[in-house]
């Protein structure tokens, strides 16, 4: 299974240390799954848990984001976007997870905007949230 992680799953993951997003990235560790990024889509990743009011609210230092998001390289396959597929969605952040999906092959986006992302069905794309994705994992 190859997978897209949207950034507001990796926020949420930070926020709750029990809740669907937190056990998606333990599964990741665990090799349930491939979890593919771009480098654009890594550094929305990093800008994002960087942002003063997330690390107030996760609480962790930017070191300690540093070290997440080393960990998380070291499981995530980079995927090189060769082609762009603007616009297909209405936030041209949400443009950055559909494309390391379409490049990278995967079989589906998680993502608690699943209605953001209905396009992505045209390009053959299952959209999940973390409670579904962690169902489809677990079989």
């Amino acid at each position: 299974m190859r997978a897209v992680i949207d950034t507001n799953v990796l926020v949420s993951a930070l926020f709750s240390r029990r809740g669907a997003a937190n056990r998606i990235l333990t599964a990741a560790t665990d090799g349930a799954f491939v979890v593919l990024a771009s480098p654009p889509l890594f550094l929305e990743y990093e800008e994002v848990l960087k942002r003063p009011e997330h690390r107030l609210r996760h609480g962790l230092d930017l070191g300690q984001v540093d070290t997440l998001l080393r960990s998380l390289a070291t499981i995530t396959e980079p995927v090189d976007v060769r082609f762009l597929w603007r616009p297909q969605l209405r936030d041209p952040d949400d443009e950055m997870v559909l494309e390391a999906a379409i490049n990278g092959s995967a079989d589906v986006i998680v993502t608690y905007n699943v209605a953001d992302f209905g396009p992505a069905v045209r390009f053959g794309l299952r959209i999940a949230t973390p409670q579904d994705f962690l169902k489809e994992i677990a079989r």
